[in-house]
C-alpha cells in the first residue's frame, strides 16, 4: 500500500499532473521507492476514484493535462499510515544469496559481480551526495525540509555500507 502513500506525499507537497509526480519519481521519491510511470498513472486513477485526490480544474488547453491536489480524506488516508506501527522487512536481496551459494560452490566470476555491484553503488552514492550539496547546503541545514534529508542521509547510510560491505567481500572473494 505505500504507492499510493508515496503519490499522496507527492501531491500534498505540490499539487501537480501525473506527468510531473512520474518526473518527480524519477529525480528523487524513485530513490527509495521505485515504481513506473504506468503504476503511477494506475495508482492516482485509483486515489481519486477513491475520493482522496481530485482534478483542479484548469484553463483550457491543446491537451487533457489534469493537475491532482489531496482531498481531505486523502490527508487523513495519509496521516494514519504514518502513524501505523510497522516492523522492519527483513532483508532480501539476491547478492547476499549469491554470496551464500559462492560459499558452498566456490566464488569463480564472483569478485568480478562483487566489484560491478561496487562501483554501481559509488555512482549512486555521487548522486546522492551531488544532491545533498545542491538541496541541503549546510547554510539551510536549521531551516527547512530536515526530515527529508533524514531520508537522503539515510540514502547515502546505505550507499556507505554497500561500499565497505562490497569492498570487504571482494577481497574474500578471491581467497
Amino acid at each position: 500500500m505505500s504507492l499510493p502513500h508515496a503519490i499522496l506525499t507527492a501531491l500534498l507537497e505540490k499539487p501537480s499532473s501525473g506527468l510531473e509526480v512520474t518526473r518527480r519519481f524519477d529525480r528523487s521519491i524513485g530513490f527509495f521507492w521505485s515504481a513506473t510511470h504506468q503504476q503511477i498513472y494506475r495508482e492516482i486513477g485509483k486515489l481519486e476514484q477513491a475520493g482522496l485526490i481530485s482534478a483542479v480544474p484548469q484553463p483550457p488547453s491543446r491537451g487533457q493535462r489534469k493537475e491532482y491536489e489531496v482531498l481531505p480524506a486523502g490527508r487523513e488516508e495519509l496521516a494514519g499510515w504514518v502513524a501505523e506501527r510497522q516492523d522492519p522487512r527483513p532483508v532480501r536481496d539476491p547478492l547476499l544469496l549469491r554470496l551464500r551459494a559462492a560459499a558452498v560452490l566456490g566464488t569463480d566470476g564472483l569478485a568480478d559481480e562483487l566489484r560491478r555491484h561496487l562501483d554501481l553503488h559509488r555512482r549512486q552514492l555521487e548522486e546522492y551526495r551531488e544532491i545533498e550539496e545542491r538541496d541541503f547546503p549546510p547554510e539551510k541545514a536549521a531551516d527547512e525540509n530536515r526530515l527529508q534529508h533524514q531520508v537522503l542521509q539515510a540514502g547515502i547510510g546505505l550507499e556507505t555500507f554497500w561500499i565497505d560491505w562490497l569492498t570487504r567481500s571482494i577481497g574474500d572473494a578471491r581467497d
